[in-house]
């Protein structure tokens, strides 16, 4: 079985991970509501972010399989916890779709990856993901 990261403990509640492939790094802390510092993405802001990336790779693939190429789509994402224990509540993704144009129809699909891509298929269904996607096309 082939290893894909490496993760150490550094102590003062951060951790260093190696992705062995690319040989990129990331360093979490803890947040400064639970005893950290905040000086870096804790574990629960790279569980959002992850979601949130998943959601755009997952839309820009099948776009790409289409013939077309998306850019420039700004996402503003908040992490809701909750405690005993505690968990993410909740994430809000907020999309500023800027220059691409979709169809409701090609709205509805970006939705429908919002609930369907690999990492929120992952997820727990207690754990509710709220965006501002409809507000696109319900006028």
């Amino acid at each position: 079985m082939e290893k894909n990261y490496t993760i150490l403990y550094k102590g003062d509640l951060r951790c260093e991970a190696k992705h062995l492939k690319s040989g990129c790094d990331l360093t979490t802390d803890a947040p400064t509501d639970n005893n950290g510092k905040g000086e870096q993405f804790s574990p629960t802001d790279l569980l959002a972010t992850a979601l949130t990336t998943c959601i755009l790779t997952v839309v820009g693939i099948y776009f790409r399989k289409k013939g077309r190429e998306l850019t420039d789509i700004h996402c503003d994402v908040q992490k809701v916890m909750a405690s005993d224990p505690r968990r993410i509540k909740e994430v809000i993704i907020h999309f500023d779709f800027l220059d691409n144009e979709f169809t409701y129809d090609e709205y509805k699909l970006i939705e429908h990856y919002v609930h369907h891509c690999p990492v929120t298929e992952s997820l727990s269904k207690d754990i509710m993901i709220t965006t501002n996607i409809a507000s696109f096309y319900s006028s």
